[in-house]
């Protein structure tokens, strides 16, 4: 896919009114833009004040004037970038004379996908650009920008280049079969073949990590009737969100909450009790919540601290589906003079603790974030999406079936050349054109 022969121009500012709004252009020679719309040719890369010109040599507006030369430019072209007031209108005016001039309006991304199409950029940088810009918390801003840096890149570049070492020693048998060609020891080429499998688990656990802070870790609060869900929702978010009775049924629709532990975004679902019910509303209710338990990630189980599970909760926890992490949540436990604790009891974390009081929420806090991988600032996860992970894993799925094949070289070197394809689509070395307009259309107007 080609970049762009054209010249484009948006608004690079947040809308609404502010001290400064930038207008941005890109194209492959701006001088007649410029010298229609400033009256000189400014020197690159250095800021001028100066007045920006109508078509009829009037003044739009007073502000600064910065040039970019490509390839020294952020999208690799000719860049203008016109720093005036950050009134609607005036921003409007500005965009509009530079569309008098010759430029087009920019699409959704434009901007950072011809950066990328001209190699200034590779597909995950590209993508690492929107999630800074959409980052809710402090980690999810600092993993965005270290995959911008290129950190996640080189993790991806690296295992490219030892599939390649590893695919000219199988490759070169197979081409020149009568030379007398050293063969790798089978014992080697599969520790190799391990190391490189682990590597890949590496990085797939540490992108999915990295998803949970871009989207945040699902958890469904489930239980009985009156056990405290609605209670320890508010505990946990500090205000009252959620209704309080001790009247059976209050909760009948979900209440979502997302709320921050440590920098990463847990997004509670309070849900209406499960029990047997002739209340048809409140039937209605307890179908949704199975819904939202079938698509959480982890399940808050409340129980009364002072009668502990009994057989409607482990009711249940057997219907609780196998790959939603569970958390049993003895509530009340003020009432029931008991100690706060966590303790793992197989594939359950069972916790001990007052929503009223406050007593063992910190807890609650610790396993839930044990369960999102959290480690403290962050530092050893990337921020990624779902098509890295998807890559991630249908590459590791290729390096698994090449250990099957190994005494079979055509079918070995066949299973190794997927394996880097999947890999290479992440930093976009084998990218379909309609996945690129997908990933850049979701950017803002202007990036």
């Amino acid at each position: 896919m080609a970049p762009g022969h054209d010249t484009i121009a948006a608004i690079a500012t947040a809308s609404g009114k502010g001290g400064i709004g930038i207008v941005r252009v890109s194209g492959n020679d701006l001088r007649p833009l410029i010298a229609g719309i400033l009256g000189i040719f400014p020197e690159p890369r250095k800021a001028i004040r100066t007045k920006f010109l109508d078509s009829l040599g009037g003044f739009l507006d007073d502000g600064l004037a910065i040039c970019f030369v490509g390839p020294a430019s952020y999208t690799g072209e000719d860049t203008l970038e016109l720093h005036g007031h950050g009134g609607p209108v005036v921003l409007q005016m500005l965009l509009e004379r530079c569309i008098e001039l010759g430029a087009r309006l920019a699409q959704p991304g434009e901007f950072t996908q011809r950066a990328f199409l001209n190699d200034k950029l590779d597909l995950a940088q590209a993508e690492a650009v929107a999630d800074l810009i959409d980052a809710t918390t402090t980690v999810s801003a600092r993993c965005a920008m270290r995959s911008l840096s290129g950190e996640f890149s080189a993790v991806i570049e690296s295992l490219v280049a030892q599939l390649i070492e590893l695919r000219m020693l199988v490759e070169a048998s197979l081409d020149f079969p009568e030379e007398d060609i050293e063969q790798a020891d089978r014992q080697q080429t599969i520790a190799r073949l391990k190391r490189l499998n682990a590597e890949v688990d590496r990085a797939l656990e540490r992108g999915r990590r990295g998803s949970i802070l871009r989207g945040g870790l699902n958890v469904v609060i489930a239980g009985r009737p009156n056990m405290g869900k609605s209670s320890l929702l508010n505990a946990l978010a500090g205000e009252d969100l959620a209704i309080v009775s001790a009247i059976p049924g209050t909760t009948r629709d979900a209440i979502r909450q997302t709320i921050q532990i440590e920098g990463v975004p847990l997004n509670f679902i309070d849900t209406a009790g499960l029990r047997e019910t002739p209340d048809e509303v409140e039937v209605l209710g307890i179908s949704r919540t199975w819904e939202m338990i079938e698509r959480a990630d982890v399940a808050l189980l409340i129980v009364e601290a002072g009668t502990g599970v009994v057989p409607e909760d482990e009711g249940i926890l057997s219907r609780l589906p196998d790959r939603v992490s569970r958390i049993v949540v003895h509530n009340k436990l003020d009432l029931a003079k008991g100690t706060p604790s966590l303790i793992v009891e197989g594939k359950d974390r069972v916790v001990w603790l007052s929503a009223k009081t406050g007593e063992g929420l910190d807890l609650l806090r610790a396993a839930m974030l044990e369960l999102a991988g959290w480690q403290p600032g962050g530092e050893d996860v990337f921020m990624a999406r779902a098509r890295h992970l998807d890559a991630l894993v249908r590459s590791a799925r290729n390096l698994a079936r090449a250990r099957e094949v190994i005494s079979r070289s055509e079918l070995f070197a066949e299973e190794l050349r997927l394996a880097q394809k999947e890999l290479s689509s992440i930093i976009g070395e084998f990218v379909a054109d309609d996945l690129l307009g997908e990933i850049f259309s979701r950017f803002c107007i202007g990036k």
